[in-house]
């Protein structure tokens, strides 16, 4: 395990790639599985809340517009204003809705993955139908951790907007640089706190950690390798937003037109292809800091804590065995 360990410190960006890149392949069953079940639902939710929710948008414009032709106080007139209300209802709860069902598929996939690399780490045997077991019961811990990082963001939102308002009311930004360089800033801070809270999700899962206390020791794992962290979390969602991007400029009926069927089927396979890539290398990234911070991943205390989520395994009072650091 050593030699693993050692191997693992010294990953870098591309090293990180190849690695993902060759667990994937190297176990294609399993994952082939949990994408199957898990990681292509996410996307086709993903997806579906582009087209309907443009296509909603779509048509309460096209009412709204048709509301400035049309005499106040008719009848049309009233009957348009009540199609609005129920658009805009519709609109809402459906967003309400994606957002439960891509929270909810978004915890189980990384549930899901998180624990396999971890079973595949430590050479126990694991089929899918053990891990659906599994996950219901890894998945409310990353809960914990996903409400603390929810609220860390939010937070992080207001106190930039305060900031934003009050250096334009004192004139600290005054110009279009200005503006630019504190947009820079804050999608630094931003994409640090998304980096440290896919960490933590990782963490919830291998360790006895959740909520502020993954996030906190996630903060500290990642020093050091906040380059090699930072730079695959850029990629992938700048890969991630140009995917939405192609959709939305597809248009919201995919079957408008016959080319665009294929069209739809290409970004929908990028997008699973990334979310499985975000996934394993989040995880990988996770063992990269734990071995360049010199903490040991001792693979039976592993096996012991992974045990506890099947139900066929009672801990032992010791903490200190499960995943503690390399005495000097």
């Amino acid at each position: 395990m050593e030699t693993e360990q050692e191997r693992a410190r010294d990953l870098d960006i591309i090293g990180v790639i190849k690695e993902s890149f060759n667990l994937v392949i190297s176990w294609k069953t399993i994952f082939g599985q949990i994408t199957l079940f898990h990681i292509l639902p996410l996307s086709i939710t993903f997806m579906s809340h582009i087209w309907i929710s443009e296509w909603l948008f779509g048509e309460i414009t096209y009412d709204e517009d048709l509301l400035l032709f049309t005499r106040a106080g008719s009848p049309t007139y009233n009957d348009i204003i009540d199609l609005i209300q129920t658009e805009k209802m519709l609109f809402i709860l459906f967003t309400i809705l994606y957002y439960i069902f891509a929270i909810i598929f978004s915890l189980i996939s990384t549930s899901a993955v998180v624990y396999t690399i971890a079973c595949i780490y430590t050479e126990k045997d694991l089929t899918f139908r053990k891990l659906m077991t599994v996950v219901p019961r890894v998945w409310q811990r990353l809960m914990v951790t996903f409400m603390w990082s929810s609220f860390i963001v939010f937070a992080y939102n207001i106190a930039s907007c305060f900031v934003l308002v009050t250096a334009i009311n004192i004139e600290a930004i005054t110009d279009a640089w200005g503006l630019l360089i504190f947009l820079i800033t804050y999608l630094i801070g931003f994409a640090y706190i998304g980096i440290v809270w896919q960490l933590a999700c990782v963490t919830s899962v291998l360790e006895d950690l959740s909520g502020i206390r993954a996030i906190s020791k996630s903060k500290d794992l990642i020093k050091g390798k906040t380059l090699v962290a930072g730079t695959i979390y850029v990629l992938v969602n700048t890969s991630f937003a140009g995917i939405q991007v192609e959709t939305i400029m597809l248009g919201p009926d995919p079957m408008q037109e016959w080319g665009n069927i294929s069209g739809y089927a290409i970004l929908c396979v990028a997008l699973v292809v990334l979310i499985l890539f975000g996934l394993v290398s989040q995880t990988i990234i996770y063992f990269v800091c734990k071995s360049y911070h010199q903490e040991n991943i001792d693979k039976p205390s592993l096996a012991d804590h992974l045990e506890e989520f099947t139900g066929e395994y009672m801990p032992l009072l010791d903490k200190d065995v499960q995943l503690g650091k390399i005495p000097a």
